[in-house]
């Protein structure tokens, strides 16, 4: 918010790139705790401070949310500066507290805000597509000593492909 006020948002994803990074590849965390249990427990709430954030979903929803969250996060925002970014701004971490009636919508409004979700997240992926083409970022191309071939932009369609069966 405040490099919103104070520089505008074409500064908001810069200032909050590094903090999202972070959260956003932690998540993995949640997923350890679904399948290891309780020892992976200790180990979240060392680097969480708190056992109140353990995720009770079960794994087979988990593991594609935090799989995409990752890809969009790391493969596509990270590796493709040129594409507009997105911020999370959340009322609890700006201010501190989140009341009732917030409580209220993040627990209600899934069936408006999933579709939505899952659709900028394709939206995403599909305006990367041409700077993933050009760019050839993570990109195998042969002859090569592993005698291998990978094109990430093929692999990007593969990941939209997956969203609708997936979501």
């Amino acid at each position: 918010l405040k490099t919103l006020k104070e520089s505008g948002h074409e500064n908001v994803y810069n200032a909050t790139e590094k903090p999202l990074l972070f959260a956003q590849t932690a998540a993995v965390l949640e997923f350890q705790i679904l399948c290891f249990g309780f020892s992976a427990v200790a180990l979240h709430a060392v680097l969480d401070f708190s056992w109140f954030g353990l995720v009770r979903s079960p794994v087979s929803a988990t593991l594609p949310q935090i799989c995409s969250r990752l890809y969009l996060t790391w493969g596509i925002l990270w590796s493709f500066p040129e594409i507009i970014r997105y911020s999370f701004f959340g009322f609890k971490e700006a201010f501190g507290f989140a009341p009732s009636w917030l409580l209220w919508l993040r627990y209600s409004t899934f069936l408006l805000l999933y579709p939505t979700g899952i659709s900028s997240e394709v939206g995403l992926i599909y305006i990367a597509l041409p700077f993933i083409k050009v760019s050839e970022n993570y990109c195998i191309r042969m002859p090569n000593k592993w005698n291998f071939s990978f094109d990430y932009f093929y692999a990007a369609i593969v990941a939209l492909g997956i969203y609708l069966p997936g979501m």
